[in-house]
């Protein structure tokens, strides 16, 4: 295989490449899955944009939702800056971006969703309901929770960390039961419960593409509130753009780009601009790409489209 065909390659699978080094740099400490032990060095006091398990036995940095929750729980009841900035500072950024290119769990559920299956669905009933959801998790489970539920000593408990992040179950959790059997022999009905909320999920990415994303998760909920204002975001060039409606058919979490190019669920997958075959979604520091729309000319010919017809009203 020459060097264009390699960098063609790679510029169609861009985004899994990056999934794939981010999620090795981020959990590249491979002698914590060998020995069954969390790694404690510096970079536990650092952040990664994607949800990023602290007990990962691989996890060289931490979460930044359980960053948030470990201040909140404390009982010095410290204001949360550093985490609350690096989360406004990557959100006015990337936005959901940070979804779609450099989340772990997000491209668990994209390979699970390459995974044939009879029928693929595009939504489930009640899917505008469903997608509140994880704004009630960010706030009861991220927010309120770790407040109020306070122990005896005054701490509180990382509630989403503690009772839902599948991510947590699967990076850290199961590996760190593997390796070690004591920890097997003291299994409750919380990683019971843990453990199906995983696996109702792996079950539905088969089906539907990024159901945790769309549904559940409060680390995107932030992140998509900064969509419509982050540094990258798309635009729609009303000079190319038909109405055709490829965009909307492209996008896997149904998503009407024409009218909400930067809707707070988008993650940035790329599948909207690859569709569009006037090349009328761009970004908004970009100029449109290179694709020109063509409309039939009288007599079969075809020729570049002057635009939207300017009438001259008295």
């Amino acid at each position: 295989m020459g060097r264009g065909k390699i960098f063609q390659a790679a510029k169609r699978h861009a985004r899994t490449l990056a999934q794939l080094a981010f999620a090795a740099l981020s959990n590249g400490y491979a002698a914590g899955f060998a020995q069954g032990k969390i790694f404690r060095g510096a970079g536990k006091f650092a952040c990664v944009p994607g949800l990023n398990c602290y007990s990962c036995p691989g996890a060289v940095a931490s979460c930044p939702l359980g960053s948030l929750q470990a201040v909140l729980t404390g009982r010095e009841h410290k204001f949360p800056f550093y985490a609350l900035g690096f989360l406004l500072f990557f959100g006015a950024l990337f936005g959901r971006l940070v979804c779609g290119w450099l989340c772990p769990f997000g491209l668990v559920q994209d390979l699970l969703h390459k995974i044939p299956v009879p029928k693929k669905l595009r939504r489930l009933p009640g899917e505008r309901l469903l997608r509140l959801l994880k704004y009630a998790v960010l706030a009861g489970f991220v927010l309120v929770l770790p407040l109020v539920a306070l122990d005896v000593a005054g701490q509180g408990q990382p509630w989403f960390c503690k009772v839902i992040c599948p991510s947590g179950t699967l990076f850290g959790g199961i590996p760190l039961l593997a390796s070690n059997p004591p920890l097997r022999a003291a299994l409750g009905w919380l990683f019971t419960w843990k453990a199906a909320v995983l696996l109702a999920l792996v079950a539905l990415s088969l089906f539907l593409w990024r159901p945790f994303c769309r549904y559940l998760c409060p680390l995107g909920a932030i992140y998509g509130l900064f969509n419509p204002v982050a540094v990258v975001r798309l635009r729609i060039d009303e000079g190319r753009c038909t109405d055709c409606g490829a965009c909307r058919r492209a996008c896997k979490l149904d998503l009407d780009v024409r009218r909400a190019p930067n809707h707070p669920d988008c993650v940035r997958c790329g599948g909207c601009r690859k569709a569009c075959p006037h090349g009328a979604i761009c970004s908004v520091n970009a100029a449109p790409s290179g694709k020109k729309r063509f409309l039939q000319k009288p007599g079969g010919s075809k020729g570049p489209n002057p635009g939207p017809l300017k009438i001259n009203r008295p």
